[in-house]
């Protein structure tokens, strides 16, 4: 099938836009580079004219096409709403089947996020060498260079790498409630158990206090990886795996702390649109999700707190949660009824941190320019606590804060509620 016919489907989309430009006002990599081809418009005209043949399909692509963060900030300032992210996915996923895919995205998409026994293997064997400072004299050798131009410049993001997942101590934790008021499914998204496991086990910690009995579900990556680099059969495939294991739990609820795992579990049904059976099913699975402050907003402790605490908390918008699932009163509603939290907003709070999953990593300077604009907002305010939902965010913003030199403390909501209600400090 030709390359014009295999993105036609989305040609009435692309078509859509009539080129006016506000995007450009909302786009943070178009503030940086100032170039044409990095904004929405720009990426529909390429689009648009690999549909009408009027341009081929090659590498030159590469950097415009890869380039998007995915955050919507476009979707959001676009009158016809012209959805540019999923364009890009389309357009990114004809250029890996026409042009080719690294060898190993194809490996960390098709064996090991599937397989979480065996991505955790390969992330310990990273952590050892990390926290052993073999990764430093790798990056003095250059030999990081290997995995991207930027790799070596974003060894220093993660301080220290854990080599005990959560997955491996969750039979550590009392996941039964002496009166359980109802019982969720907990799915457990790849950031969270392989590096930020202390989250995870505050979630957990906190579902329990509140009388929740959370079911460890044993899935997989949900996918999204993969979709963002164009990869649709892998992140097919890895849906079917969450919907088969998921199903098996047998609960109405399924919870997850991690927002873009909340976002891409309920656009399942997006994967199978020409699949009538599947898409009902996925539709079915999609509605049983829920994000960590939609879960826990209406479900509040009623207890008193275990620690007094008088502090200023301000809140950073993960795109994947303020846009791509609509939810922002939520998790404010959530910091603003916490005993002794003062709550502040932060400037520009749904603008992109520039973690976009492993956009940090593979285009770093442009990734460390839209931190510092997050960090000079942090500045202004001067919170004590910066909170988010979502580990991407987590760890981007825990290095802006190392990189100018800040007090402030990020953390998970619910390690906030977890260190007021429970008393117990996870960073």
């Amino acid at each position: 099938m030709s390359e014009a016919s295999q993105l036609r489907s989305i040609y009435d989309e692309v078509a859509k836009c009539n080129k006016c430009g506000f995007c450009q006002a909302v786009c943070p990599i178009f503030e940086i580079t100032k170039d044409e081809r990095s904004v929405a418009r720009g990426h529909n005209v390429h689009i648009r004219k690999l549909i009408e043949g009027k341009l081929e399909l090659n590498k030159e692509l590469k950097d415009p096409l890869f380039e998007c963060l995915l955050c919507m900030s476009c979707v959001d300032n676009c009158f016809p709403s012209v959805q540019t992210h999923k364009n890009v996915v389309r357009g990114r996923a004809e250029y890996i089947k026409r042009v080719g895919q690294p060898t190993i995205l194809r490996s960390l998409f098709h064996n090991l996020l599937p397989d979480q026994k065996k991505m955790a293997k390969y992330v310990r064997l990273g952590a050892y060498g990390k926290n052993s400072g073999m990764s430093k004299l790798a990056r003095a050798l250059g030999v990081l260079k290997w995995f991207g131009k930027d790799f070596d410049k974003a060894e220093g993001i993660i301080e220290r790498l854990p080599t005990l997942f959560f997955r491996d101590r969750a039979g550590d934790f009392t996941l039964a409630p002496e009166n359980p008021t109802m019982r969720v499914g907990y799915f457990l998204g790849c950031g969270f158990n392989f590096v930020l496991p202390h989250v995870s086990e505050s979630t957990v910690n906190l579902l329990v206090h509140q009388g929740i009995e959370p079911v460890i579900a044993d899935n997989c990556c949900c996918g999204l990886p993969a979709s963002s680099y164009g990869d649709l059969d892998a992140a097919r495939s890895m849906a079917r795996k969450n919907m088969d294991i998921l199903e098996r739990v047998g609960v109405d609820i399924i919870v997850t702390e991690c927002a873009s795992c909340a976002s891409f579990l309920k656009d399942y049904p997006e994967l199978f649109e020409d699949d009538p059976g599947m898409l009902a099913r996925a539709e079915r699975f999609s509605r049983r999700i829920k994000g960590f402050s939609e879960f826990i907003h209406d479900r509040m402790p009623t207890t008193e707190p275990t620690k007094i605490m008088q502090a200023k908390v301000t809140y950073h918008d993960p795109c994947h949660l303020c846009r791509y699932q609509g939810i922002v009163n939520e998790p404010r509603t959530v910091l603003t009824r916490l005993p002794g939290v003062r709550y502040v907003e932060l400037p520009e709070s749904d603008l992109c941190c520039g973690a976009a999953g492993s956009y940090n990593i593979m285009r770093y300077e442009q990734s460390m320019k839209i931190l510092d604009r997050k960090m000079e907002n942090l500045k202004k305010i001067e919170a004590d606590i910066l909170t988010t939902e979502c580990p991407s965010c987590c760890i981007q913003l825990n290095y802006g804060v190392r990189r100018a030199g800040l007090a402030t403390r990020v953390m998970h909501i619910s390690q906030l509620m977890e260190e007021i209600y429970l008393g117990q400090s996870c960073d």
